[in-house]
């Protein structure tokens, strides 16, 4: 318990410079290759602040908690689009990308429509996680049949403009990650020890403790960016994160931990990911088809509507 807190410290330094060095790198990356920073927020960084989330809920479902895995889901979705997402146009409003309303948003959509059909029965069992494999398969195939080059670079600094290999950038992407994955482990594992410790189920541990902590790259990938102008990086950082959350985390309690989920997932949780999901494609469509930016206005309402569902689960339990 003496060391929980150290290690919570430590985790959060972890985070935000191992997310520097990941955007960084992912950056150089998307330019030396002439691919766009777009392309390369939905895939590499969107993969790489996922992965906690992937793999503390394989951890999960091992374990036999699934409850905890779908919290994590469902809690880091929130999280996303909530603070994330929420916290970066407060600092600087954003200008959404026409492709990604076009691909990426009606994409999100989908999954989490599919993904809230699948939990009507309040069950999670091996058919459903083999429908969000099934998609994640075609939405792979799809992604990668189309090698997107634009010949659209990240801006840099001035100081970064210095000529970077790809090998040093793959270098500061691995460092990155592994600083990522790293300490959201260790910041979830002391802060899970807490929570535990207090007697708090495991699907609300999934909700809170486990799904900010692995969501804390998100958050600090999506600063990161806007800090340094890289506005398709920000969004497309948290559109490929909410679609990966659901495709690629919820298999894992549904294929090793089949069983049924609490009611509270469903009419609580999942409806806050839904709204929240449907305002910021509404609010996308405002930015391609209207010209409007997702302004500090929008971003406190993300952080509003978090803040919100966070309390009424409070009240709840």
């Amino acid at each position: 318990m003496f060391l929980d807190p150290i290690i919570i410290v430590l985790g959060f330094v972890g985070l935000i410079w191992g997310a520097d060095k990941f955007v960084f790198g992912a950056s150089v990356l998307a330019r030396n290759l002439g691919v766009s920073p777009l392309m390369i927020g939905l895939t590499i960084v969107a993969f790489g602040t996922s992965a906690p989330e992937i793999f503390s809920s394989a951890v999960s479902a091992l374990n036999d908690k699934p409850e905890l895995a779908v919290g994590n889901a469902l809690g880091s979705n929130l999280f996303n689009v909530g603070v994330a997402l929420g916290v970066a146009a407060v600092i600087s409003p954003l200008k959404p990308p026409e492709s990604l309303v076009k691909k990426e948003i009606p994409a999100l959509l989908l999954v989490t429509f599919v993904t809230g059909a699948l939990f009507l029965d309040l069950f999670l069992g091996v058919f459903d996680a083999v429908v969000l494999i099934t998609i994640t398969v075609y939405f792979g195939y799809r992604l990668f049949r189309k090698k997107v080059k634009t010949g659209v670079m990240p801006e840099l600094a001035d100081e970064e403009l210095s000529e970077i290999s790809s090998l040093q950038a793959g270098a500061y992407l691995v460092l990155g990650l592994a600083l990522l994955v790293l300490s959201a482990e260790a910041l979830v594992a002391a802060a899970t020890s807490i929570a535990g410790s207090l007697g708090v189920s495991t699907a609300i541990i999934g909700l809170t403790v486990v799904a900010l902590g692995t969501s804390l790259p998100e958050l600090a990938a999506s600063v990161t960016c806007v800090l340094k102008g890289h506005h398709d990086l920000a969004i497309g950082n948290i559109v490929g994160s909410n679609i990966l959350n659901l495709l690629a985390v919820l298999p894992f309690p549904g294929l090793f931990a089949p069983g049924v989920i609490e009611p509270a997932l469903l009419y609580r949780d999942y409806i806050g990911v839904l709204f929240l999901t449907l305002l910021l494609a509404y609010f996308c469509y405002q930015g391609v088809k209207k010209g409007k930016m997702i302004s500090r206005l929008n971003g406190a309402v993300f952080i509003s509507i978090y803040l919100g569902w966070f309390g009424v689960m409070l009240y709840q339990l």
